[in-house]
């Protein structure tokens, strides 16, 4: 068989841990037997990024903004505990963070649904897509610890000369401080991509924040969305559809009791913890995709899941592991989808569609990791390692490709 040609590179971004393994298996079995793939490839691994100081993170970031599409694997944010176990020599910030303040973006996050697993939420019966703001917050926050007694202020200095100061705490002992920012033209793109991506999918948009307790930050988010919904306004009622605000306890509230089918709009931490509650509650972590979309139309495509460490210890000590490599898989062809778009190649677009559709063949067989093995119903479930599970997707892309 003939390979499909590309013309212009994505960007890869390696990772680290089990989902390093599963990376180079998809590449190995699912990708390149059949594309004859370019990419400019980035070692995002913990002992890279160390390396370099993190400079390979800002320039994957750079590379997607020049060439438009770039593809990520899970990669760790580290902690105390990463920094004895890799020697760091500092503790670096999370490279989602980093790529996602460079490319100023929003991430889409939807469940991948099959129809043998039912939503733990039993009137689910449509996804529910999160989308993330990708900038600032606590993200982007600078942080200290007060070692006594003392006065936390708040101050910004304008470059019109203007001064503007209020007390944060005055510390009776010692605490923390924390100080985080957003700036309005990225809530601006992130409001308009939220928007665009409601009337380009015909989903009603829900948005929440606390701005009943953040009076100013949380504030200032509803304020320009409700700005820039009046440009989208005739465009929804002409769909048909809703945008609709509330604080975000309500929305949680509201979407518990929902029968899903909307777009779920959210600031970055509150769209980092929901996007999870969302896939656990539609199946499995492992079953949500994941894309960056930048205001000026790049894209990074990621699986929503960490680095499965737990799997990865196993697997150096030679046990066997089963660690579902769907979200990774669907990284690589929403990846490979929209760079066929991007350059009118359909060749690579059908590719993509067929390698999403080998996935679902297998599932539909009742062949599966093992967690989904326990949620699947009204068929009798085949538990497979991930070179199986991988394998078996192979072989029902080959006879799609070949049809």
């Amino acid at each position: 068989m003939k390979k499909i040609q590309m013309t212009t590179p994505l960007v890869e971004m390696d990772g680290d841990e089990m989902t390093r393994i599963l990376w180079k298996m998809i590449k190995d079995e699912l990708i390149l037997p059949f594309v004859d793939l370019k990419v400019e490839y980035y070692d995002l691994g913990l002992p890279k990024r160390d390396e370099t100081g993190d400079q390979i993170t800002i320039d994957a970031a750079q590379a997607c903004k020049k060439y438009g599409v770039g593809v990520k694997c899970a990669t760790i944010t580290p902690n105390a505990q990463r920094m004895t176990e890799y020697k760091l020599h500092q503790m670096w910030k999370s490279p989602n963070g980093t790529i996602r303040s460079i490319l100023d973006g929003t991430v889409f996050r939807a469940p991948i649904t099959i129809p043998t697993i039912h939503p733990v939420v039993k009137n689910w019966e449509k996804p529910i897509t999160i989308a993330r703001h990708a900038y600032g917050d606590v993200y982007k926050s600078v942080e200290l610890k007060a070692g006594g007694p003392g006065t936390a202020k708040l101050v910004f200095d304008g470059a019109d000369g203007s001064h503007q100061e209020v007390t944060i705490q005055a510390f009776k002992g010692p605490g923390v401080i924390q100080g985080m920012h957003n700036t309005d033209a990225s809530i601006r793109s992130f409001a308009h991509a939220c928007f665009k991506y409601a009337t380009d999918t015909k989903q009603d948009l829900w948005f929440s924040t606390k701005d009943t307790i953040s009076k100013t930050y949380d504030a200032r988010f509803r304020e320009i969305f409700d700005e820039v919904f009046q440009e989208y306004k005739a465009r929804f009622e002409e769909l048909g559809i809703t945008y609709f605000y509330t604080l975000i306890d309500d929305a949680v509230a509201r979407v518990i009791r929902s029968k899903g089918g909307f777009i779920w709009a959210c600031k970055n931490y509150d769209g980092d913890v929901m996007s999870d509650m969302v896939s656990t509650a539609f199946g499995s972590l492992a079953m949500m995709t994941s894309v960056l979309v930048s205001p000026d139309g790049n894209y990074e495509y990621e699986a929503a899941h960490g680095t499965v460490t737990r799997h990865y210890y196993k697997y150096l000590q030679g046990e066997e592991t089963s660690t579902n490599p769907m979200a990774t898989i669907f990284a690589w062809s929403g990846a490979l989808r929209q760079r066929g778009v991007k350059d009118g190649l359909q060749e690579l677009v059908r590719f993509a569609d067929e390698l999403e559709a080998a996935c679902f063949d297998t599932l539909g067989e009742g062949i599966a990791t093992k967690d989904l093995v326990g949620l699947m119903e009204g068929i009798t479930p085949k538990p497979a390692n991930s070179a199986q599970f991988i394998a078996a997707i192979r072989e029902r892309l080959e006879k799609r490709l070949a049809a």
